[in-house]
């Protein structure tokens, strides 16, 4: 893991600002006991972990990708996951839909069909739109590897029940809130979304979340 990105302090400040609740989000989750996003800057890792996690709970991810890890011999990389069967990696629970996008996944890599050095060039859109055209990664995966591998400072991830839910509770809305105002916040804390997103996400689970 890598130190906190280096406009962390600065949009802490730059949101504060801004908005009331964030002001009160941000100093409840201050330092010492502070949690941050950092990354592990290791795409394939983030890629499978994001992959494994879709459409089930924490619990029920965290546990598979224990299992996945184990199966690797915590080496998760292209060419582990390249010698292992799709019956070795579904005994980790894994659906068949997802053992074939990781599969996939790893022979881009070895081949050099996905090249994931082009992405620090690209804008958020283009890179969301490059991510999405692997197996399995659709616009919420991609939008949670530009946030946590490579820190991108403005994303706003509006599919993600997580912040939606965020969103409802600090700001007295129903769930969902409506479009208009999900519109508004980002407008409002746009350049610095995804600190937003971080301290929305730690009001509603204790644990933080990381790709």
């Amino acid at each position: 893991m890598n130190k906190k990105p280096k406009y962390w302090n600065t949009a802490k400040k730059y949101l504060s600002n801004k908005d009331r609740v964030m002001s009160l989000l941000i100093s409840k989750y201050k330092s010492p006991s502070e949690a941050v996003l950092t990354s592990r800057k290791d795409i394939f890792f983030s890629l499978c972990k994001s992959m494994i996690g879709q459409q089930i709970s924490v619990a029920a991810a965290n546990s598979v990708f224990l299992k996945f890890k184990k199966k690797c011999k915590n080496k998760i990389n292209a060419k582990t996951i390249s010698k292992l069967s799709s019956a070795q990696l579904k005994s980790c629970g894994l659906s068949g839909q997802k053992v074939r996008g990781i599969k996939s996944l790893a022979k881009q890599i070895l081949d050099k069909s996905f090249n994931s050095r082009l992405i620090p060039k690209m804008s958020d859109e283009e890179a969301i739109i490059y991510l999405s055209q692997l197996r399995q990664i659709g616009r919420w995966s991609a939008e949670m590897i530009l946030l946590f591998t490579y820190n991108r400072s403005n994303i706003w991830p509006i599919q993600d029940i997580g912040l939606l839910r965020g969103i409802s509770k600090n700001y007295k809305k129903k769930y969902l809130p409506p479009e208009s105002y999900v519109r508004l916040l980002n407008k409002r804390f746009s350049p610095y979304c995804s600190v937003a997103t971080w301290y929305l996400w730690r009001s509603i689970d204790p644990e933080p979340i990381q790709y």
